[in-house]
């Protein structure tokens, strides 16, 4: 009888902290997402929520990483003033990042937990992660701007220096701290 019990309890911990993971890794992307800058050349803000993305998913697991994505997204579209200024929000020209957030986190989680964990295999999740995010967002603006090279232009060229930056310090960063079991 009383392992039962122990087992209950320890199962109840085990949610709670899988909760305040996921929200307080949903409160990082959410901060991470309002430390933006304008771009001068395109609608779309250089921002570190994808670098906070990426973190959460190769930290936390494909599971909690996109629950903590998809919690993010369901805090913009409450109201909660989450994404980053100019962004236009869920239905705006950045949608199609925002809506990649939580398949973001998932596959870069995913592949961060296959195997053992270093820096390589991190590095290759984020990357993953990271043409994930910029698939669903570059896709996004082709379909305002019914060009593929004009939609380049604007979500892609860009950013890739930051990219490479957000994608080699997410991965040093979980290679550090490991997975939070």
């Amino acid at each position: 009888m009383n392992s039962i019990r122990t087992a209950s309890i320890d199962r109840t911990h085990s949610i709670t902290r899988d909760i305040a993971l996921v929200v307080g890794a949903s409160l990082v992307i959410s901060i991470c997402a309002r430390l933006s800058i304008p771009n001068p050349f395109s609608p779309v803000p250089f921002t570190l929520a994808n670098f906070a993305l990426l973190a959460v998913g190769l930290l936390l697991g494909s599971k909690r990483g996109g629950a903590a994505g998809l919690l993010y997204l369901a805090y913009g579209a409450m109201g909660v003033p989450v994404f980053a200024a100019g962004s236009g929000g869920l239905l705006g020209v950045t949608a199609g990042y925002l809506w990649a957030f939580p398949l973001v986190a998932f596959v870069a989680g995913l592949i961060s937990e296959r195997g053992e964990p270093s820096f390589a295999r991190n590095l290759i999740a984020a990357i993953a992660g990271d043409l994930v995010l910029f698939v669903g967002g570059i896709s996004w603006l082709y379909a305002f701007t019914h060009s593929w090279q004009k939609a380049l232009m604007l979500g892609g060229y860009w950013f890739v220096f930051g990219e490479v930056i957000k994608i080699m310090a997410s991965a040093g960063l979980a290679t550090r701290f490991r997975r939070i079991q």
